[in-house]
């Protein structure tokens, strides 16, 4: 699998105005995003299917923009179904679009991103019914991403800040899987990313 991590978005961004970066980033998911990030819905729509989630149920602004970015780390890393490796090789991709987007948005929103797989781990540990749940595909990337938590690693997840945030976008991760959903699009987001970017 490649792990190069595509440095446009960024580039593009620093030299940008306030609406500029905006209109780069969105720019950017809708034409990268269009690959598959399972057999059931591509990268954008997951994108948009999560941020719909966090919308309805009135999450805050920053939430709503980390559930709208928080697989960005796909993205630039071009990773995809289509991978002989998706589901073979970990990338972090939580972690990679976590610090991609830190020059650009505050600590709010990228600790979410950053915790969206450690918390797949801690559902999985502290609740048995919340594995039954999980698609085939997180099913199997759990074991590549260290699989349940130990004692130490679950209370040491509870001290990072943000790490409710993470769960509740963890469960709308898991449910914007939905072939077929009708979204809004990006452009419904734009004031609410816009409010939230440096």
């Amino acid at each position: 699998m490649n792990n190069y991590i595509d440095p446009s978005l960024a580039r593009k961004m620093s030299a940008a105005t306030l609406q500029q970066k905006v209109d780069i980033l969105f720019t950017y998911m809708e034409k990268r995003g269009q690959s598959f990030y399972d057999e059931a819905v591509t990268q954008l729509e997951h994108a948009l299917q999560c941020a719909a989630l966090a919308k309805q149920n009135d999450a805050s602004p920053t939430l709503i923009t980390s559930a709208l970015l928080h697989d960005i780390g796909h993205i630039i890393l071009d990773e995809h179904n289509a991978d002989v490796a998706f589901l073979d090789t970990d990338l972090n991709h939580e972690e990679i679009g976590a610090q991609y987007l830190e020059p650009f948005f505050p600590e709010s929103i990228t600790t979410p991103i950053r915790l969206h797989v450690p918390a797949k781990r801690y559902l999985c540990t502290t609740d048995s019914s919340y594995y039954d749940g999980l698609s085939e595909a997180s099913k199997r990337s759990l074991k590549l991403q260290g699989g349940v938590m130990s004692d130490k690693e679950r209370e040491a997840f509870e001290q990072i800040s943000h790490y409710l945030d993470a769960l509740t976008l963890r469960r709308w991760d898991d449910m914007a899987k939905v072939k077929g959903l009708e979204t809004v699009g990006l452009e419904t987001y734009r004031d609410v990313v816009q409010q939230c970017i440096k």
